[in-house]
């Protein structure tokens, strides 16, 4: 009985399938058309707004640079940042640029290192269960208002690198790079972990065979076949130090000038920016339109630093891949 019933349900759903209207081949070819459209709307979209941007930073740099108060010399080489205060005005763009790489550079000594060595232990040593509850909480940390990074820079991070040493101002470099690199740490670790992941474990069981241990392995087989991704992540997450803004218009302070002391204060190109889009200053002086040159030169260091980052990731990949 129950036999006959099997085979009289299978018998409906043939009769179903059969039934069943078979959509025409003209149909498909709308919808791949229609697909394929929208996917080039989208791609076309993306190119007029980058090519918006660039040519408002292009014509207002321009406007900065035809004025007779400041010539490309005197920005491109000049160590001197005053455009506001005191009757005469410096522009060089150095001051600004030696804040940010201090900045970062303390920044990527605190996320990079952490990043790739939690990337690695999550990846190849941890349990699944310790690995399923650290990762999310990681990414956690990216989630965070970045001006509670710089509070937290200014309240937190800084009294104790005072009470380390007396030489450290309210304002410095070394507590805002701490900060930028606690943010910048997710994005580090959760990218390096997705690139050793993929690494295929068929690579790893060689390493076993040939009587390696799993940190040899981790180490000498799995890391350099995950480099490209690796790098990828890295630059990435020196890009977002560069870029960022909240932390270092709170935490470092607002005092251009070239320095390596990172306990003194110091003024990164985006928090300038931020002081001249806040501040009472006329639309159509020469320090309203500094702001847009500043934004340039950091467009081009960070084109710059995505095409070196593509063509060494090309380089590994060809390599080890």
């Amino acid at each position: 009985m129950s036999s006959n019933s099997t085979l009289s349900d299978l018998a409906e759903r043939a009769r179903a399938l059969i039934a069943r209207p078979i959509r025409s081949r003209q149909t498909l070819m709308l919808r791949e058309r229609f697909i394929f459209l929208n996917l080039v709307i989208c791609t076309v979209f993306s190119v007029l707004v980058t090519g918006a941007i660039l040519s408002v930073l292009v014509s207002e740099t321009w406007r900065f640079f035809a004025s007779e108060e400041v010539s490309f010399a005197d920005f491109a080489f000049g160590t001197k940042w005053n455009p506001l205060i005191g009757k005469e005005k410096h522009f060089g763009i150095w001051a600004l640029i030696s804040g940010t790489l201090l900045v970062t550079v303390f920044a990527m000594l605190i996320a990079l290192p952490l990043g790739l060595i939690t990337a690695i232990y999550l990846s190849e040593f941890a349990p699944r269960r310790v690995r399923n509850f650290l990762k999310p909480l990681l990414e956690v940390l990216a989630g965070i208002p970045t001006v509670v990074y710089g509070f937290f820079a200014l309240t937190s991070i800084t009294p104790v690198l005072q009470w380390l040493h007396d030489g450290f101002n309210i304002y410095n470099a070394m507590s805002a790079g701490i900060a930028v690199g606690i943010l910048c740490l997710p994005t580090v670790c959760s990218l390096s972990e997705d690139a050793l992941r993929a690494v295929p474990q068929s690579l790893r069981d060689a390493a076993f065979a040939l009587g390696g241990t799993e940190f040899d392995s981790s180490i000498k087989v799995v890391l350099p076949a995950a480099l490209s991704g690796i790098v990828s992540a890295f630059l990435l997450a020196i890009a977002r130090a560069v870029g960022e803004t909240m932390i270092v218009a709170v935490a470092a302070g607002s005092r251009a000038r070239v320095t390596f002391d990172p306990r003194e204060d110091v003024q990164t190109m985006t928090a300038f920016m931020v002081q001249m889009a806040t501040g009472d200053v006329s639309n159509f002086g020469i320090e309203y339109y500094s702001m847009y040159a500043v934004a340039f030169t950091l467009f081009v260091l960070t084109f710059c630093l995505t095409t070196f980052g593509t063509l060494v990731r090309r380089r590994f990949r060809e390599k080890y891949e």
